[in-house]
């Protein structure tokens, strides 16, 4: 097709705009009349609401150019824009009106009428002033309920689509290698099982709402060394194919997800957003995603300036191109002149710009974007006088309100308990700890009032945010509640109100000590993106705190609102009980208070396990008989508390178990089938938790890894249940000896737990047959059923 062809014209509608043709179709037609600066324009993003002084969202924000003159990009186009709601507190449907105008715009300045394509945060909510905060991420995990996240999703993409946002960056798929990183709570979990079927779930709901969700960070980034941030990966191929891509290859399979962001570090001397073999060969050539790759913000730039395999910015932008890299955010840099200047030198094909603006252009044709009635009007405002629109914008409705509450809910976990919770009521109740009286602490580094709100002082919330300390006055009307901080969160010096604080606790008749983290950003908080911490022992003098509430004699609840797992030190076996929650939102501290009072049952399993001890990371249960203790070395790098775990208000019996064949061929499937049964004398959720051991095989094997999982929701006393696992033998596949996936032979062990550290009925079966070589179209889960037993 020639360039006149495509140009609009006075009575033809060209192809482009046509809503009947398939967005290749249209894409591949707006790219035949396009010059190669507006093909680039597509290319990158402008973030028009960052400040290029004090790196305050960002440490490497001071990179970016001079103020962006939008007036002369926009000529040529735009292709995104980066967090029109989450760079500075606006009033919702001021933000939305706002946006639509500089849509309006960007499409009347280029000679096509593109508009630019939106993005936001929506890590744990959408991340805007007003918006509801949800649970961060690892929370999610906690819940081990897919449903309920991607109910949760679906919710949160309607919110950004409503005021004009077409994609949302999240979910976080890094399974957790070592608890020092800072990002943990951005995580859902250390498993791959876990991460993979609960992302996948938040993917199927944001894109049920009409927006692009975005996979990260592809890959490898949460296995940093030593847990620190943006450092270098070491770790092997097979490691690499079986634990960090395999959430990654279960979300593009299942999910219908259209965007994915490569991540920040290099692996074995690789740059994620150089590496072809990754964005092309694996992303799009072995498993068919067909999406956009965006850069992680300021990413390409990396690939000179930390990275150092190029040597110019417009090197880093034709080797991110060639790799597969499609967009550069949050801004233009080396996708803007310097592209084009390497372009003319000869230095960069132009078919690599044709080939990631068409599908730029093709996901813009998917939204609806370069259809003939596209309109910007955000459809939050529909009715709305606009001239009077300040307020009538509810991103934190009740019904997004009960979201978050049954979230949180679902997701605390009871660790320890002595038979001292639910409480009875006391007559003094003291709340002991810095986090007792601090409305952010149930909030992650990425919900706004922290991301943003903290760079404002005076800022209103803009949410309701209760205190631990107000939640359970609350709950405990009859209670006298008593509080003091004790101590700061972050100092490591005790401070004037600690002896006070202590003296509280003695005059009580029980204690609910508050500790964890306070989030932040780059060394601004003890969690979050750039809060990595060298030790796993509680922030600052929290553990002596908890030691003189031990030592009071008054019965110690320990609640930890927090973005990672923590030793605990004597409370594992001294306090009367252990309640862990990770950065609930906003309706955390109800949940908790809840689950203290008995009005919430307990149902929460750990995403990641309780270090025993703080000096033995990186660990994670899915180590390898060497990564276990030993007697040959004095560290032990077992948890206190391992990945699964958790307890309820009740107890439970998993009996009869039923295997009808125990030999199945290496392209077959095994049968399980168990009972589980409320023994207790109130109702109670139970989770079960199905592992694998391969005791031989080619290559080293984790001792043992999930394969599936099914929650049991509300058993009263007495019912019973027969869960029924259909298993697949290519839940048995791993990377073998020549770097392809296989399905061996052999004995394996397929073990009903209650957490990785709780097996409670074994299944010994055997996988016969010759090797089986299987691929991305294998079998990815075993597949439950629960059925009531009559008369139970």
């Amino acid at each position: 097709m020639t360039r006149a062809a495509q140009e609009p014209g006075p009575s033809a509608t060209p192809l482009w705009r046509d809503p009947g043709a398939s967005p290749g179709d249209r894409a591949d037609a707006l790219l035949a009349a396009m010059s190669l600066d507006e093909k680039i324009a597509q290319l990158y993003g402008v973030w028009v609401g960052a400040s290029a002084e004090g790196g305050d969202v960002a440490p490497y924000q001071h990179d970016m150019e001079e103020a962006v003159d939008l007036d002369e990009l926009l000529p040529q186009g735009l292709g995104q824009l980066t967090r029109p709601f989450g760079s500075a507190p606006v009033d919702p449907a001021l933000g939305a009106l706002s946006l639509a105008r500089t849509q309006r715009r960007i499409a009347a300045a280029n000679r096509f009428g593109i508009p630019a394509l939106a993005h936001e945060e929506c890590l744990s909510g959408f991340a805007a002033w007003g918006a509801t905060a949800y649970p961060v991420p690892l929370s999610w995990g906690a819940t081990f309920d897919p449903d309920l996240v991607r109910e949760m999703a679906a919710a949160i993409g309607r919110d950004l689509r409503a005021v004009g946002v077409h994609q949302g960056l999240a979910p976080v798929l890094d399974v957790v290698r070592d608890m020092r990183w800072g990002r943990v709570e951005e995580t859902i979990g250390e498993d791959p099982y876990l991460v993979g079927t609960v992302a996948t779930a938040y993917v199927q709901g944001l894109e049920s709402a009409g927006v692009v969700a975005t996979l990260k960070h592809f890959a490898g980034y949460s296995a940093s060394r030593a847990g620190r941030n943006l450092a270098p990966v070491s770790m092997g191929p097979r490691e690499f194919a079986d634990v960090v891509l395999a959430p990654f290859e279960m979300a593009i399979r299942e999910s219908g997800v259209r965007s994915v962001m490569h991540a920040y570090t290099d692996t074995d001397g690789m740059p994620s957003a150089a590496d072809e073999r990754l964005l092309t060969g694996l992303l799009r050539d072995t498993w068919g995603f067909a999406g956009t790759v965006v850069a992680d913000y300021f990413a390409v730039a990396f690939l000179q300036t930390l990275h150092g395999v190029a040597g110019s910015l417009g090197d880093a932008a034709g080797t991110a191109l060639a790799a597969g890299v499609d967009v550069e955010l949050p801004t233009v840099k080396a996708f803007g002149e310097p592209l084009r200047k390497a372009i003319a030198d000869g230095l960069v094909p132009e078919d690599l710009v044709d080939r990631a603006a068409r599908r730029v252009l093709a996901q813009k044709a998917e939204l609806g974007l370069l259809d003939p009635d596209w309109d910007p009007a955000p459809a939050a405002l529909a009715g709305v006088d606009t001239e009077d629109a300040r307020g009538t914008v509810d991103l934190d409705p009740a019904g997004n309100r009960d979201l978050a509450r049954r979230v949180a809910e679902e997701a605390v976990v009871l660790v320890t308990n002595d038979g001292t919770l639910p409480l009875a009521p006391a007559p003094r109740i003291a709340v002991i700890g810095p986090l007792a009286d601090v409305p952010t602490a149930v909030l992650g580094c990425y919900s706004f009032p922290v991301h943003v709100g903290s760079r404002t002082p005076g800022t209103p919330d803009g949410i309701e945010l209760p205190t631990l300390h107000e939640a359970l006055a609350a709950e405990f009307p009859g209670s006298e509640i008593v509080t003091a901080p004790g101590l700061d969160a972050v100092d490591a010096e005790r401070g004037d109100g600690f002896a006070a604080a202590v003296e509280l606790a003695r005059g009580a008749d029980i204690v609910v000590a508050v500790l964890g983290d306070r989030a932040g950003l780059f060394g601004r908080g003890t969690s979050g993106e750039g809060c990595d911490v060298a030790s796993l022992t509680l922030p600052g003098a929290q553990q002596e705190l908890l030691d003189a509430l031990l030592d009071t004699g008054t019965p110690v609840v320990l609640t930890l609102l927090a973005g990672r797992p923590y030793v605990l030190g004597r409370a594992v076996e001294e306090a009367a009980a252990v309640v862990q929650t990770f950065f609930p939102g906003e309706e955390g501290t109800r949940a908790v208070a809840g689950v203290l009072s008995g009005r919430v049952r307990p149902s929460g399993r750990l995403p990641v396990g309780v270090p025993r001890q703080s000096g033995a990371q990186p660990a994670t249960y899915l180590a390898a008989r060497l990564g276990h203790a030993s007697e040959v070395s004095n560290l032990d790098p077992g948890p206190a508390f391992g990945f699964g775990h958790g307890l309820a208000y009740t107890t439970f019996e998993w009996t009869d178990l039923e295997v009808p064949a125990q030999v199945a061929p290496t392209d077959g499937h095994f049968e399980l089938a168990c009972t589980v049964r409320n023994t207790g004398t109130r109702p109670g959720t139970e989770v079960v938790q199905l592992y694998l051991h391969d005791p031989v095989a080619s290559v080293v094997q984790p001792v043992q890894r999930l394969v599936g999982y099914v929650r049991l929701d509300e058993l009263a006393p007495g019912e019973a249940v027969r869960v029924r696992a259909r298993v697949p033998a290519d839940l048995a596949s791993f990377t073998g000896r020549a770097g392809r996936r296989v399905v061996e032979p052999g004995d394996l062990e397929l073990r009903l737990s209650a957490s990785s550290t709780r097996p409670l009925l074994t299944a010994r079966v055997t996988l016969t047959g010759a090797v089986r070589e299987v691929d991305h179209g294998r079998a990815l889960h075993a597949r439950f059923t629960a059925e009531r037993v009559p008369g139970a």
